[in-house]
Parts: C-alpha cells; sequence; structure tokens
C-alpha cells in the first residue's frame, strides 16, 4: 500500500460503507438514532448497540443506484442475531421488489463477521436462512457483490452465504471459511487444525488461496480506491455466469480427485484446482469410496426415510446421501437423507455430518429434479433432516465446506423459486450449518416432538467454550431467551415451524406414525401451492411469529420499508 493510500481494512463498518458509495450520496436507514436494538442482549446483560452492528446504506455506485449493507466487526464480533439479520433480509428484499418493479439497484455486502451471533442462536441461524433466499432470488437480476476484507473476515454461516454470491473480493489479508480455527481445534483436536499457526490458517484460508483456488473472484490491495474499483468493475460484466453453487458437476468432480487419506497441503489443491478446472467435466462422478458394509448404523435420518418409501431400498451415489422417489398421497415426491457413514472417506464426516461430499450431493439429488420437471408439475422435495453439524476439519475448509454447504442450500432454494414445494421434516438434530444446506430453504419446516429433536447454531458444549460460559449458565440464559435453547417447543416458540407433530414415535415408528406424517406432509405441499408464495415469509406471518417470535424481525422490515427510496 502506497504512502498516500488509505487502508479498508482500518475503517469502521460505516466509513466502509460511504467508501464504497459515490461521495456525498451515503444516506443511512434505520441508523443509530431509529433506535432499534437487539431486545435480546439485555436479558443477558450484555449492552446492545443502537444499530445492532449492521450498517445499511443507500447511495449511488458509479452514478446507479445502489444499497451497500456492512457489519461491524468490532460489536459481538460481527455476529448475526434478529435485528441485524432482519435488516439484512429486509434490505436484499427491498432491493429485490426494485427489481420486480423495474427499477435496478445495485447491491454490495461488506463482510466481517464470524457467523450467528450465539447469544441470540436461533433468530441467527433463521435469519441468515432468510438472507441466503434473498440472495439467490436477487441473483436472478443483478450480481450480488460481496467484499471480504477483515479484521474478523467471514466465518460460520455467513461464509455459507457469501458463497451464495455472484462475485467475491478478498484482501490477502482476509480469512474466509466455515468453521473458524479455534473451533476446528475444539472440536477435532490441534492435530486436526493448529489454531495458533497462524501461517497455516492464511495458507488455507486466506484470501490469496482463495483467489488462487477460485472461491473469491478478485484479489484486491487493502486500499480504498482499489476495492471501490474493483466492486464498480463486477457491475460492468456484461457475460453472466453461474455462481460457483450452481457449478455442481464441476465441483464433484473436483472432489473425486481428492484423496483425504493423505494431508493436501494448500499449494496441491491450488494445482489441482487449475488442473481441473479446464477439463472436460463428466456427465457422471466416480468416487473412489471406502468399501461399504451391507449393514450400515441406524439413525433416525435412515429409519424415516426407509418408514416414508414404505420400506423400498434407497438409492445412493455416496452412502451417506440417500434419496428416492416415491409416492406421497397420489403423487411423485423426492425424499433426501443425511445419514452416518462410518466409512466415509472423510474422517469427519463419519456421523451424519453435513460434510464436502454430502453438500455437493444433495445439490445433485435437488437441482436433477427441478431439471426433470422442467415442462411439467413440479413435484415435491422432502428434507428428512437428521445432522449433528457440518464437518469440522483441515481438509472441509481448505477444499471449501462452505461452498458445498452453499450449493446444498442454492439447490433447495432454486427449487421452491421453481415451483417445487420444499418440505422439512425434523427427526433429529438440526444443528449449524448443516442444517442451513438440509432443510432451512424449505416452504415449510415440520418437526416431530420429541426430546431428541433439536435446533440449535452450535453444539452445547461448543457454544459454551465460544461464549465462555459453562453449560449450566448457558441453559440458565436460555430461560430467558427462548432461541438460545435447544429444544423445539423453544425453536418452535419463534414461528417458523408449520407444525410441531406430538405422539409419534421418533425412533421406531409404527404404521400408524408413518401414515400420520405422510397425512401431514400432504397437508404442507396442499397449502404451499394454495398460498403460492415462494419465498420463505410464511415463517414471519405465522400466529407464533407476530405475537411473540419475530417481533423483532418484523418491526425492523417494516421501519426499513417506510425509509427506502432507493
Amino acid at each position: 500500500m502506497g504512502v498516500n493510500n488509505q487502508s479498508f481494512i482500518e475503517l469502521n463498518g460505516r466509513e466502509r460503507a460511504q467508501a464504497i458509495l459515490d461521495q456525498g450520496t451515503f444516506r443511512e436507514l434505520l441508523g443509530p438514532f431509529d433506535g432499534i436494538e437487539s431486545p435480546h442482549l439485555p436479558k443477558q446483560d450484555i449492552v446492545p448497540q443502537s444499530d445492532d452492528g449492521v450498517i445499511i446504506a443507500g447511495g449511488l455506485i458509479a452514478g446507479e443506484p445502489a444499497v451497500v449493507i456492512s457489519i461491524e466487526g468490532g460489536f459481538q464480533g460481527g455476529g448475526i442475531g434478529e435485528v441485524s439479520g432482519a435488516k439484512i433480509a429486509g434490505a436484499l428484499e427491498l432491493a429485490l421488489n426494485n427489481h420486480k418493479k423495474g427499477v435496478p439497484v445495485r447491491p454490495v455486502f461488506l463482510f466481517d463477521t464470524g457467523g450467528v451471533r450465539l447469544q441470540e442462536a436461533n433468530y441467527g441461524l433463521l435469519s441468515i436462512s432468510e438472507i441466503g433466499s434473498a440472495v439467490v432470488a436477487l441473483r436472478e437480476h443483478t450480481p450480488v457483490v460481496g467484499v471480504i476484507s477483515g479484521n474478523v473476515g467471514c466465518f460460520g454461516g455467513m461464509s455459507i452465504t457469501a458463497s451464495l454470491f455472484s462475485y467475491l473480493i478478498m484482501t490477502k489479508e482476509a480469512r474466509f471459511g466455515l468453521n473458524g480455527p479455534e473451533v476446528i481445534e475444539q472440536e477435532a483436536g490441534v492435530e486436526e487444525f493448529d489454531a495458533r499457526d497462524r501461517s497455516l490458517i492464511w495458507k488455507t484460508i486466506g484470501g490469496i488461496q482463495r483467489y488462487e483456488t477460485g472461491f473469491a473472484d478478485a484479489l484486491a490491495q487493502d486500499d480504498v480506491t482499489a476495492i471501490q474499483r474493483a466492486v464498480q468493475e463486477t457491475f460492468h460484466k456484461k457475460e453472466k455466469v453461474a455462481s460457483k453453487t450452481e457449478q455442481v458437476d464441476f465441483y464433484r468432480h473436483l472432489l473425486s480427485k481428492v484423496d483425504p487419506s493423505e494431508k493436501m497441503a494448500p499449494d496441491q489443491f491450488q494445482e489441482l484446482y487449475k488442473a481441473t478446472k479446464n477439463e472436460h467435466i463428466p456427465s457422471t462422478v466416480s468416487y473412489s469410496l471406502n468399501e461399504v458394509p451391507g449393514s450400515m448404523p441406524n439413525s433416525r435420518g435412515r429409519v424415516w426415510i426407509n418408514a416414508l418409501i414404505n420400506d423400498e431400498e434407497a438409492d445412493f451415489e455416496i452412502p451417506s446421501v440417500l434419496y428416492k422417489d416415491a409416492l406421497l398421497g397420489r403423487e411423485k415426491v423426492r425424499y433426501i437423507s443425511v445419514v452416518p457413514n462410518p466409512y466415509n472417506r472423510f474422517l469427519r464426516a463419519r456421523k451424519g455430518e453435513v460434510g464436502l461430499d454430502e453438500g455437493w450431493a444433495i445439490a445433485k439429488h435437488v437441482r436433477e429434479v427441478v431439471k426433470e420437471d422442467r415442462n411439467q408439475s413440479p413435484r415435491p422435495i422432502i428434507a428428512i433432516v437428521d445432522v449433528p453439524s457440518q464437518a469440522y476439519g483441515y481438509h472441509e475448509e481448505l477444499l471449501g465446506i462452505h461452498y458445498a454447504c452453499g450449493a446444498a442450500a442454492d439447490a433447495y432454494a432454486a427449487a421452491r423459486l421453481a415451483g417445487h414445494p420444499v418440505i422439512t421434516l425434523i427427526v433429529g438434530k438440526a444443528i449449524s450449518g448443516a442444517f442451513l444446506a438440509h432443510g432451512y430453504q424449505s416452504n415449510r419446516i415440520l418437526a416431530l416432538k420429541d426430546e431428541g429433536v433439536n435446533v440449535h447454531a452450535m453444539s452445547k458444549q461448543s457454544a459454551a467454550r465460544i461464549t465462555k460460559r459453562s453449560i449450566k449458565e448457558l441453559e440458565e440464559a436460555s430461560k430467558k431467551v427462548p432461541s438460545m435453547a435447544y429444544d423445539i417447543e423453544s425453536f418452535a416458540s419463534l414461528g417458523a415451524l408449520y407444525e410441531l407433530i406430538s405422539g409419534i414415535q421418533a425412533e421406531q415408528p409404527t404404521e400408524r406414525d408413518v401414515q400420520t406424517i405422510q397425512d401431514i406432509l400432504t397437508g404442507a405441499v396442499e397449502d404451499v401451492r394454495r398460498e403460492g408464495v415462494d419465498d420463505l415469509s410464511s415463517r414471519l406471518h405465522s400466529e407464533q411469529a407476530r405475537k411473540a417470535g419475530r417481533k423483532a424481525s418484523l418491526l425492523v422490515r417494516g421501519e426499513l420499508g417506510k425509509q427506502w427510496n432507493i
């Protein structure tokens, strides 16, 4: 950086937004003086911030109307809670409405975030699913541009969001990955990833590595003018390019060349990516799978897909992602379930986690339904959810697990936008990035009322470590803030469930249980078709959401709409 250059990284969130917009055009929407703060932080003796760490600004970029969304990494690590998440999702939804009315607006997102704000947990996870939904829809009208500069970088569920963008610009100082090094070390041990090895971190998930392996589209100097120029250039591109999360065949082909039994160095992945990107992509991908015995461990995901397809044999390309077309009532639907495979070639994805292969496989099985049904009635897609988390590991971060999860989420959102009723049935755990990938992009979410059914942003042990609380303190906080709790009834209080289903034997369903679930699934499909809405707004307008669960989300969207004149 030259003597007269100005660092972009050293600016705060508001200054960064001002720097991106043409001089003199910055106008903040729903700013600090509007006084909408998180209602959940004071209950935990945490001082809130009057913009909740997110700046929404209207203005011009190269003379064209634009909206800039900037996260202030200095507040709660840039974590996403209910208010901040609603500001982001609301701004993107309003930009989408502009385009539908023929009034273009350029969306730019300045990332500096660790992902979900664990002190609000499920509110953050809900918001991130809604942000992702808006990005996928908006991307059809205009490039959606993201900048990852630092200081925090981009992690957690927001890295899955970033993977959906049309273009990403990074600095060499930035970091970009799903699971932070400290979290991987806590979950998998120091031998998996040494969080103190700063050189390894930047070689694995830093800006240069992400650019050289195609996970970032441009590498910009840490300079205000350079980043302004890089942002403007993305909007001048004439040719529309498929986002990376839509390039399912390429990334499955790339992963098929990886041998996870040998530790791959960052420079080896660069070489593999460059050698593969110009190759012919085969229509089918052959994996070198570990030998799988005839009997596999049971899990709720396996039990329920087998029950719902009348104990026919489920199909699979990889043993951890089962799928099957079967009748629901009188129509064909596609069921998809992620299940444990103790012989998974990726060691960190052997207990039912959504890993690299799993994310891209889900995307394939969803997108082939969309392709097959292009000229006929779109069939429903049922996501059966029992996922303990995303996979935590060195190879997962190096090879882009955030893109694998993003590909699955993108596929489900694309199916929903194409008219497929997408229904989620939670029969076990629905945790973190795994749930964002598999189940959170659905029109309707159903869940069994059972102690083994949990929804959350992170395992309880990890959440306690990250927030520096004991398990007991975490449980006490969840009594004041239901979004922090793990049980399904607390999640239901947020208003996102279409139905919480009682009286079902979750682990060994009877014939009557299966028939009950099939009837409820049929009703959910009919409800989606009757409503005729292809977004996720039903979660905001349920009776429970309006009365209590999403009051702040609705308030933010309402006030933002009043101030919107871009």
